[in-house]
């Protein structure tokens, strides 16, 4: 059945409905119904989407939304980037080979295509890429992509983004998605076009939403992330969720709900049908 989007309120931001509460910049947006989503779901967190054609941010609370959070399987978008323009991978369909360490996550223990590998956020598999490309490449690069603040050295060249002290803040996610979806980033177009095509998650004739989600726990705090952006209808929109538990959340579903409150989300601002 084909799903139908509705995008309204004059692109977005202009109602003065109680859906959205206008904040003291021109073009940030309050909306407190991604909020009532999160405390729902039993959650906290931040909600930020950034609509590029409009130039309008939408958010559950924007000084969150400056926080930085360590980042997880989604630096596995600049680590495919940074493998890609090294030579450490030759394409999306170059093989990484198992280690032949047993793991609890099955689907890890084989032989993985770069592509698979990313969208079974194979933690092994990027780590030894990462091992690869080095620690002084790794820091070049990630200057030159200018990618949140990370911290990383020789003992933590597989480790740093997902324990330690580096950061990036779902702003930052957003502004580094956008300037790669513009290609603005100092790569390839062939780095680009393999990228874009990597990093889909699902589609169909009205959509494309692509990202990646990443999780982690440090000092017993469990993160989340999900970013990203959505192609529709000549629009783009990208977004950048990041959550963590209360008390009272059932962590059998935190995986999902990463996905499931940024949906849920854009549908308080007209995008409907994107779904888990």
């Amino acid at each position: 059945m084909k799903v139908y989007f509705l995008i309204f309120l004059s692109f977005l931001g202009i109602s003065c409905s109680n859906n959205f509460h206008k904040s003291i910049s021109t073009n940030q947006f309050q909306i407190p119904k991604f909020q009532h989503i999160l405390d729902s779901a039993q959650l906290k967190g931040t909600i930020l989407i950034y609509d590029f054609r409009q130039k309008k941010y939408y958010s559950n609370n924007f000084k969150s939304a400056k926080v930085g959070k360590i980042p997880a399987s989604t630096f596995k978008i600049p680590n495919s980037i940074i493998a890609l323009e090294t030579g450490i991978v030759q394409s999306d369909s170059t093989w990484l080979k198992w280690d032949g360490i047993e793991r609890d996550i099955s689907v890890w223990n084989q032989d993985l295509r770069l592509r698979d590998a990313f969208h079974f956020s194979c933690v092994p598999c990027y780590q030894e890429v990462a091992r690869k490309i080095g620690t002084k490449r790794m820091t070049e690069f990630i200057g030159k992509l200018n990618y949140g603040t990370i911290k990383l050295d020789a003992n933590s060249i597989d480790i740093f983004w997902l324990r330690g002290k580096s950061q990036i803040t779902p702003f930052q996610q957003i502004d580094f998605l956008r300037r790669l979806y513009t290609q603005e980033l100092p790569i390839s177009k062939r780095t680009f076009e393999l990228m874009k095509s990597i990093m889909v998650i699902q589609q169909n004739e009205d959509w494309i939403l692509s990202g990646k989600t990443g999780a982690s726990t440090q000092n017993q705090v469990n993160n989340g992330w999900f970013v990203g952006y959505v192609e529709l209808k000549g629009k783009v929109y990208f977004f950048a969720t990041n959550i963590e538990p209360t008390s009272k959340f059932d962590m059998k579903y935190f995986f999902t709900s990463r996905k499931t409150v940024t949906f849920e989300a854009f549908k308080q601002i007209g995008i409907y049908g994107l779904s888990n």
